[in-house]
Protein backbone atom coordinates (compact mmCIF):
# COMPACT_ATOMS: atom_id res chain seq x y z
CA UNK A 1 0.00 0.00 0.00
CA UNK A 2 1.25 3.33 -0.78
CA UNK A 3 1.16 6.44 1.42
CA UNK A 4 -1.03 9.37 -0.73
CA UNK A 5 0.78 11.96 1.07
CA UNK A 6 4.09 10.73 -0.79
CA UNK A 7 3.68 11.77 -4.91
CA UNK A 8 6.38 9.14 -6.24
CA UNK A 9 5.90 10.99 -9.78
CA UNK A 10 7.94 14.27 -8.65
CA UNK A 11 10.00 12.79 -5.99
CA UNK A 12 13.72 13.64 -6.10
CA UNK A 13 15.94 11.10 -7.88
CA UNK A 14 18.43 9.72 -5.89
CA UNK A 15 21.81 11.80 -5.07
CA UNK A 16 23.86 9.63 -6.71
CA UNK A 17 27.56 10.93 -4.98
CA UNK A 18 29.31 8.03 -6.58
CA UNK A 19 29.11 9.97 -9.62
CA UNK A 20 29.25 12.93 -8.96
CA UNK A 21 32.56 12.38 -6.95
CA UNK A 22 33.82 10.60 -10.18
CA UNK A 23 32.82 14.07 -11.96
CA UNK A 24 34.66 16.07 -9.49
CA UNK A 25 37.91 13.93 -9.07
CA UNK A 26 41.18 15.97 -9.78
CA UNK A 27 43.14 13.85 -12.82
CA UNK A 28 46.67 15.63 -10.58
CA UNK A 29 49.69 13.49 -11.07
CA UNK A 30 50.16 11.16 -8.10
CA UNK A 31 53.40 11.58 -6.24
CA UNK A 32 55.51 8.35 -5.87
CA UNK A 33 58.27 7.22 -3.56
CA UNK A 34 61.21 4.82 -2.51
CA UNK A 35 61.99 3.31 0.59
CA UNK A 36 64.05 0.72 0.73
CA UNK A 37 64.37 -0.74 -2.45
CA UNK A 38 60.56 -0.21 -3.15
CA UNK A 39 58.67 2.30 -5.24
CA UNK A 40 55.56 3.45 -3.61
CA UNK A 41 52.63 5.44 -5.17
CA UNK A 42 50.58 7.42 -2.30
CA UNK A 43 46.85 7.93 -3.51
CA UNK A 44 45.43 11.06 -5.38
CA UNK A 45 43.92 12.40 -2.27
CA UNK A 46 44.08 11.67 1.63
CA UNK A 47 41.84 8.62 3.12
CA UNK A 48 39.62 9.49 5.83
CA UNK A 49 40.66 6.82 7.52
CA UNK A 50 44.33 7.94 7.08
CA UNK A 51 42.84 11.49 8.91
CA UNK A 52 40.88 9.24 11.64
CA UNK A 53 43.90 7.00 12.56
CA UNK A 54 45.92 9.71 12.67
CA UNK A 55 44.03 11.31 15.29
CA UNK A 56 43.72 8.24 17.42
CA UNK A 57 47.29 7.78 17.10
CA UNK A 58 47.67 10.53 19.13
CA UNK A 59 46.45 8.52 22.37
CA UNK A 60 47.31 5.08 21.25
CA UNK A 61 50.42 3.01 21.50
CA UNK A 62 48.44 0.40 19.65
CA UNK A 63 51.24 -0.66 16.26
CA UNK A 64 47.95 -2.34 14.92
CA UNK A 65 46.65 1.77 14.96
CA UNK A 66 49.59 2.75 12.93
CA UNK A 67 49.66 -0.30 10.83
CA UNK A 68 46.11 0.66 9.40
CA UNK A 69 46.95 4.10 8.75
CA UNK A 70 50.53 3.25 6.68
CA UNK A 71 48.07 0.56 4.57
CA UNK A 72 45.76 3.69 4.04
CA UNK A 73 48.69 5.30 2.15
CA UNK A 74 50.85 3.06 1.02
CA UNK A 75 48.35 -0.39 0.44
CA UNK A 76 49.91 -3.36 2.56
CA UNK A 77 50.99 -4.27 5.46
CA UNK A 78 53.98 -2.16 5.50
CA UNK A 79 55.03 -1.63 8.83
CA UNK A 80 56.76 -5.00 9.98
CA UNK A 81 58.55 -4.56 6.50
CA UNK A 82 59.79 -1.06 7.19
CA UNK A 83 60.70 -1.56 10.91
CA UNK A 84 62.82 -4.84 10.10
CA UNK A 85 64.85 -2.57 7.43
CA UNK A 86 65.52 -0.33 11.04
CA UNK A 87 62.94 2.41 10.00
CA UNK A 88 62.49 4.68 13.19
CA UNK A 89 60.16 6.24 14.78
CA UNK A 90 61.51 9.71 13.50
CA UNK A 91 61.98 8.47 10.42
CA UNK A 92 58.19 7.15 10.36
CA UNK A 93 57.25 10.51 11.88
CA UNK A 94 58.67 12.56 8.49
CA UNK A 95 57.73 9.93 6.16
CA UNK A 96 54.08 10.52 7.42
CA UNK A 97 54.29 14.19 7.10
CA UNK A 98 55.79 14.27 4.09
CA UNK A 99 53.59 11.93 2.32
CA UNK A 100 50.17 13.75 3.44
CA UNK A 101 51.81 17.04 2.27
CA UNK A 102 52.86 15.35 -1.26
CA UNK A 103 48.78 14.03 -1.31
CA UNK A 104 47.76 17.15 -0.72
CA UNK A 105 50.12 19.23 -3.18
CA UNK A 106 52.81 16.81 -4.78
CA UNK A 107 55.48 18.99 -4.74
CA UNK A 108 55.18 21.21 -2.53
CA UNK A 109 56.95 20.04 0.89
CA UNK A 110 60.31 18.34 0.42
CA UNK A 111 61.86 15.89 2.50
CA UNK A 112 64.24 18.39 4.46
CA UNK A 113 61.05 20.68 4.97
CA UNK A 114 58.99 18.05 6.87
CA UNK A 115 61.79 16.92 8.89
CA UNK A 116 61.99 20.45 9.82
CA UNK A 117 58.17 20.14 10.60
CA UNK A 118 58.60 16.91 12.30
CA UNK A 119 61.25 18.76 14.48
CA UNK A 120 58.99 21.45 15.45
CA UNK A 121 55.93 18.86 16.05
CA UNK A 122 58.12 16.96 18.57
CA UNK A 123 59.58 20.09 20.11
CA UNK A 124 55.78 21.06 20.76
CA UNK A 125 55.49 17.92 22.39
CA UNK A 126 57.59 17.99 25.30
CA UNK A 127 55.58 17.69 28.48
CA UNK A 128 55.91 20.92 30.34
CA UNK A 129 55.57 21.42 33.86
CA UNK A 130 52.07 20.22 36.03
CA UNK A 131 49.90 22.81 37.39
CA UNK A 132 51.12 21.80 41.36
CA UNK A 133 54.63 22.49 40.30
CA UNK A 134 53.75 25.78 38.18
CA UNK A 135 52.27 26.90 41.60
CA UNK A 136 54.89 26.25 43.61
CA UNK A 137 57.48 28.05 41.14
CA UNK A 138 55.55 31.24 41.32
CA UNK A 139 56.40 34.22 43.90
CA UNK A 140 54.23 36.55 45.54
CA UNK A 141 54.22 40.07 44.31
CA UNK A 142 56.75 42.84 46.67
CA UNK A 143 54.50 43.73 49.98
CA UNK A 144 52.31 40.94 49.45
CA UNK A 145 52.15 38.09 52.07
CA UNK A 146 50.34 35.72 49.12
CA UNK A 147 46.87 35.95 51.05
CA UNK A 148 43.74 36.78 50.10
CA UNK A 149 42.48 39.82 52.38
Amino acid sequence: MTDPDIDIEHAPKTADFDAFFAEQAEQQPRQALALFGQTYTLPESLPILFTLQAERLQASEDPNDVRRMLTALYGGDVLDEWAEHGLTDKQLGILLIWSAAAIRSPGKVSMERAAELYAEEAAGKAPGPNRAARRTKKKPKAGSSGKRS
